[in-house]
């Protein structure tokens, strides 16, 4: 994506060569034309970097070069970033969501108890298969984050197998006391370090989708895995 900004406090041929040499520091930058006459700056992105990163890079909120959208909508930018970046993610919720909701509608109205049972099948079935796809991959990047990864590195290894067997298990209403509190427990267990990562506000890949999407640690990964707890203390309760 290529959008245009507005740059003040340029004065000279040299300042337009720091600013420039400022904005293709940003990882996501491909390149920057800057202008000192018109005072802008031409900038191609992967993808939507916010204006607080880019007035960072030109110096700060004190230097002295100031950058400011010029024909876009920063929100309305964000937004489209937010949604481009956890697209395959939200579309997986929803597809597992529908199937779900389709299963469990029986004489007019959706069974919770049967609902979260296909729910928790679609979950761990579907998160488990990408985990495989690149199952070193996925380990790597689990032990970055995870508390038991880190220490035990064969856990990221086993991890999508145990998460397969779960998705089975659901789908088979295998024992649903022992399933459910292995699912409590596995889940709980996993969003520490989810948090630990959030928290601290560190810049990780996510491994929820093993390593075939790229995937930024956030918010909707801790909200992914309290779905799972409260879904399987649900099913506990409801036994």
């Amino acid at each position: 994506m290529t959008h245009t900004y507005n740059i003040s406090g340029m004065t000279c041929a040299n300042c337009e060569a720091k600013v420039k040499s400022g904005l293709l520091t940003l990882p996501d930058v491909t390149s920057a034309e800057v202008s000192k006459e018109k005072g802008t700056a031409i900038i191609t992105m992967e993808k939507h970097i916010a204006l607080s990163e880019l007035q960072k890079a030109i110096g700060g909120e004190n230097g002295k070069y100031k950058i400011t959208a010029e024909h876009h909508s920063e929100a309305t930018e964000q937004t489209k970033s937010w949604f481009a970046t956890y697209k395959p993610i939200l579309l997986i919720f929803a597809y597992i969501t529908v199937i779900a909701s389709t299963a469990s509608f029986h004489n007019g109205t959706i069974h919770a108890m049967h609902f979260m049972q296909i729910f928790m099948a679609g979950f761990f079935l579907t998160f488990s298969f990408f985990k495989l796809l690149g199952l070193k991959g996925f380990a790597d990047s689990y032990a970055m984050y995870d508390i038991v990864a880190k220490r035990i590195p064969v856990w990221g290894y086993i991890y999508p197998f145990i998460e397969l067997a779960l998705g089975l298990a659901y789908l088979t209403n295998f024992n649903p006391f022992i399933t459910n509190i292995t699912t409590l427990i596995v889940m709980s267990v996993s969003i520490i370090g989810v948090l630990q990562s959030v928290l601290n506000k560190k810049k990780i890949q996510c491994a929820c989708l093993g390593a075939v999407f790229n995937l930024p640690m956030s918010t909707v990964t801790i909200i992914e895995d309290a779905l799972m707890i409260a879904m399987s203390a649900a099913m506990l309760i409801l036994i």
